[in-house]
């Protein structure tokens, strides 16, 4: 799973192309924050106070949701595994029952409570290496999404076995991305573009009334060479991919999406998946959830949603589409092959 905020997957996206031209009122601000540099571009609309408000928002996220920094929530309940409920906010709530929700749609294939084992194979990080067995199996003994114990009422967050860790790595910038676009509607703005880290959400029409378009980034080549493109008016757009955030040991490549089932990085034949939906939570979590259960199972997956759009890229060049992706994506790589 993409792992929270410090080495969070910079996912396989580029925008093409924002609005045209650059109107004088246009506001660019990019910052560090969620573990990543992200952008915001207010193409009509707003003002700095908009890009303030947005950037407040932000750090407000990654100081309650990181696992990777003292003082959070998730630290918090993280420290009490196996000792008491611990009080959350509503923000952290909902975040962590969101990554439930999909950890049971998805039969565990995603799962919050994947921290133990991201900090014990620690990629992205100095000194990464591949665990001994031992220890990989002590770590998916900790793994169960099911024990999460929640109360809606106290909104208290309880990992009942001592050493549990929960990670929203994979979902929360997807969150940070919805929030962001909500500080947007209520400023009135007609256009921008938010990027964090790759997650990417074009938001609003461009004034000449053209598509926004985002480019799928080829897994293969350096950051700004794109396989097609995906158009649309309003859209987010998330990947997750195994060439991003990885390290080589003994010539084979440990990429940072891991199996829960088998505590090792998937291997499942796929580079990278992308989604396009509406809601960037959802992206994000479905991101890591499609690539985790594979093409077949994930294929399938993404055919019983409603709005939701998958771009698959295996390791011998053959992009797979669910349905109605043919309508947003078009591949312009001719290294690249369609497949049915």
């Amino acid at each position: 799973m993409k792992r929270l905020f410090a080495t969070a997957c910079v996912c396989a996206l580029l925008l093409i192309s924002g609005c045209a031209g650059k109107p004088q009122a246009e506001i660019n601000r990019t910052d560090f924050v969620l573990g990543t540099v992200c952008s915001i571009q207010l193409s009509s609309g707003g003002s700095d106070k908009t890009a303030d408000a947005i950037f407040a928002r932000l750090r407000q996220i990654d100081d309650t949701m990181s696992a990777n920094k003292d003082g959070t929530e998730i630290a918090a309940v993280n420290a009490a595994a196996g000792k008491k409920a611990v009080t959350v906010s509503a923000d952290t709530f909902y975040v962590i029952s969101k990554a439930l929700e999909y950890a049971k749609k998805t039969n565990g294939a995603f799962d919050p409570t994947v921290g133990p084992l991201v900090k014990l194979w620690n990629i992205g990080n100095e000194g990464a290496k591949v665990p001994a067995a031992k220890d990989i199996k002590a770590m998916l003994a900790l793994i169960d999404y099911r024990k999460v114990e929640m109360d809606p009422a106290k909104l208290t967050v309880r990992l009942p076995v001592a050493g549990m860790r929960l990670d929203l790595g994979a979902i929360a910038k997807g969150y940070a991305a919805d929030e962001a676009v909500k500080i947007l509607k209520a400023q009135k703005v007609k256009s921008a573009i938010i990027d964090l880290g790759g997650n990417i959400f074009v938001y609003g029409k461009k004034k000449d009334g053209s598509p926004w378009m985002v480019g799928i980034q080829n897994p293969y080549s350096d950051r700004g060479e794109y396989i097609g493109l995906v158009t649309g008016h309003q859209m987010t757009v998330v990947t997750s991919g195994v060439y991003e955030r990885y390290f080589i040991e003994n010539g084979k490549r440990y990429h940072h999406i891991l199996d829960t089932k088998t505590g090792f990085p998937v291997d499942n034949g796929l580079v990278s998946v992308s989604i396009v939906t509406d809601s960037s939570i959802d992206a994000d979590a479905l991101s890591t959830s499609v690539f985790a259960l594979g093409l077949d199972k994930g294929m399938e997956f993404v055919k019983s949603l409603q709005g939701v759009y998958a771009i698959f890229i295996d390791e011998k060049d053959r992009v797979y589409l669910s349905p109605g992706a043919n309508n947003v994506f078009k591949l312009t790589d001719s290294k690249f092959t369609l497949s049915e």
